[in-house]
């Protein structure tokens, strides 16, 4: 015989909900200054050419020679005084570069309207800024502009020279 006067509970217990999960802690306050991206170096509608080259002792030698080289190859012939101006201006740029630290740096350069520019990348995070002395020097050398930027991915150093 089954035992009548036994009812279930009304309503059915349900199982209680989950907890909520823990809720992680939130980030604290950033306090620097948001900026954006540095825009990458574009050189556009024009011939250019680029190197990689090491951090070595021979290395702004190297760049002075590859810069002469392909202004050669795209038929600039400049006179011998041009030709030192450009190769202490490239090697100029290519020295404070490497002194930045970094295992290479890259060499661009470019020309348009009987210019041309001359662009070392260090890649090397954390440069000081570039300072006033270097590019009085460079301006000193014949570039007819001159510039410097420094970024977490490292410092670019450009000049422009007629050729």
């Amino acid at each position: 015989m089954t035992d009548q006067t036994h009812r279930p509970d009304y309503p059915p217990k349900t199982p209680p909900p989950p907890k909520r999960p823990v809720e992680p802690p939130r980030p604290e306050a950033d306090t620097t200054v948001a900026t954006r991206p540095r825009m990458r170096a574009a050189i556009g509608n024009r011939r250019a050419a680029n190197w990689a080259l090491e951090n070595a002792p021979w290395t702004p030698a190297k760049a002075g020679r590859h810069v002469l080289g392909q202004l050669d190859a795209w038929r600039y012939r400049p006179v011998p005084a041009l030709a030192d101006r450009l190769t202490q201006v490239t090697e100029l740029l290519t020295r404070t570069a490497l002194a930045d630290g970094g295992r290479r740096v890259s060499l661009h350069l470019a020309d348009q309207d009987q210019q041309a520019l001359v662009m070392v990348l260090s890649h090397a995070p954390g440069a000081d800024v570039t300072s006033e002395e270097l590019l009085r020097d460079v301006a000193e050398l014949g570039a007819s502009s001159c510039g410097a930027d420094t970024a977490t991915d490292g410092r670019r150093l450009w000049a422009v020279i007629d050729l």
